[in-house]
């Protein structure tokens, strides 16, 4: 009996040798005992609290000038609507030592006052010195005279894996810089009404209103990512975190930008849709991967490529490629003049080219038109849809249509019309061209029904006058 509990005492303890080697599951009381706080000792002094002030302006009573109430309240009657101060906070990574910081675009837009407290105390005014809001990125500048800050390296964050621990660092509902632990539960992850480009890290470490802006690093104690929002029913954590990869960041932090302030997008050319098992049927794949090239623009990068409609693209340089989100954060974050290959699905078999992308076609190539007239679409500028934007509003582009560049508040008898609506139908007239919309809304004076494609659904709008 003895001999078989000997057995038993050293088999275990070579299976326990053999997981610490492979897995580094802890077999020991020094191991149980192991602390992030090395890493976060070394981390958390770069990670610092945003607090912002904006000022409301207030609506003025629309009794302000009424007899009837200026008889109990007098002429300060005007006075009792006052601008209303809005404090906000959130929390931002220091990445440059001069003062250079990144946070998430939604924490400080509509600023007119940006402090930012480090985790020693010290206080610094910032200003907004880029952002975008498509990426829900803002890179914030503080004067640091003279002083070096303490700082964070980005990691490539096409290296993560999922399972990978991580450390989620910043100043959940204002109580102060907080550190929550967990692992990577998934890689590019979608998650609605965060920004355009649907490309996340997916986390179960503990993010709660206030972590915006804040750092996900891993063991290294390098930024893998900016803490934007969370999945929840409740308002609360509930398990499901994400944040905007370094990779992201990197692209915002060197990309060039407009005379606003925002990102210049590498332009491609191409207007693509997801594949599903009857297009990977049809073309021969083993299984559903990759995107359709429906539409290549004239003189595009794709074009010059040798990239044609029908074409599968499966990757872009070493990132693989499954829906137009990750072709979208792949083409952010080659950027604008570098070159790289473009693997393809074509007759059956795999092609690699080279693309080198440029900067989108200047705005005045792209020719705009102020509808004008007794309409419901007075006021509403429009254009013929080009490849570059159905692939951003994810559309397909089958033949040419026109969509809606911009749109007065308050289009006419509460049509509601938004930037990026595709206007497909006027009273059951096709609308292919300018010219055809504007033929379509004429001499309608009982009535108007246009049909729309907005965020890939199709909207029928009846307008009675």
């Amino acid at each position: 009996m003895a001999r078989i509990f000997v057995l038993v005492i050293v088999l275990f303890s070579a299976l326990s040798g053999a997981a610490l080697a492979a897995d580094q599951v802890p077999v020991s009381r020094d191991q149980v005992t192991l602390s992030f706080a090395p890493i976060v000792k070394r981390v958390v002094p770069a990670v610092v609290n945003i607090y912002i002030r904006h000022v409301e302006k207030a609506q003025p009573s629309p009794f302000m000038n009424d007899p009837f109430f200026s008889q109990f309240f007098g002429g300060d009657f005007g006075g009792l609507s006052k601008d209303r101060v809005v404090q906000s906070l959130g929390s931002g990574v220091i990445v440059g030592s001069d003062g250079t910081i990144v946070t998430s675009y939604h924490v400080v837009k509509g600023s007119d006052k940006i402090t930012v407290v480090l985790s020693d105390r010290r206080e610094f005014e910032g200003h907004v010195e880029k952002s975008d809001e498509h990426f829900d990125l803002a890179v914030l500048k503080v004067d640091t005279k003279g002083a070096k800050l303490p700082t964070l390296d980005l990691r490539d964050s096409d290296t993560l894996e999922v399972g990978d621990l991580v450390l989620a660092i910043g100043n959940p509902f204002g109580v102060g810089q907080t550190v929550t632990s967990g692992i990577i539960s998934a890689l590019a992850r979608s998650a609605s009404d965060i920004s355009d480009y649907q490309f996340f890290i997916q986390t179960d470490a503990a993010i709660n209103p206030g972590n915006s802006g804040g750092a996900l690093v891993d063991m290294q104690g390098r930024l893998i990512g900016i803490n934007t929002a969370i999945y929840s029913r409740s308002g609360g954590y509930q398990g499901i975190g994400f944040a905007i990869p370094a990779n992201m960041v990197n692209t915002m932090l060197k990309g060039q930008v407009n005379k606003s302030g925002g990102l210049i997008q590498p332009y491609f050319g191409v207007s693509v849709q997801s594949v599903t098992q009857e297009i990977a049927d049809a073309q021969g794949l083993p299984f559903p991967r990759g995107i359709l090239v429906q539409a290549v623009a004239s003189d595009s990068p794709a074009e010059k490529a040798g990239i044609k409609p029908g074409d599968i693209i499966t990757a872009i340089g070493t990132g693989e490629i499954d829906n137009s989100q990750g072709l979208n954060v792949r083409l952010a974050t080659t950027g604008i003049g570098v070159s790289v290959n473009v693997k393809l699905w074509r007759a059956g078999g795999e092609v690699v080219v080279p693309v080198t992308f440029t900067q989108p076609p200047a705005e005045k190539e792209i020719k705009k038109v102020t509808l004008k007239g007794n309409h419901p679409l007075d006021g509403t500028t429009v254009a013929i849809l080009t490849p570059e934007m159905a692939g951003k509003l994810h559309v397909k582009l089958d033949e040419s249509r026109v969509v809606v560049i911009s749109a007065p508040e308050g289009t006419g008898l509460g049509l509601s019309i938004e930037p990026g609506d595709i206007i497909v139908e006027v009273n059951s007239k096709q609308v292919h061209s300018v010219a055809d919309l504007e033929q379509a809304l004429l001499g309608h004076p009982h009535g108007m029904q246009i049909v729309l494609v907005r965020g890939g659904m199709v909207l029928t709008m009846t307008v009675r006058r």
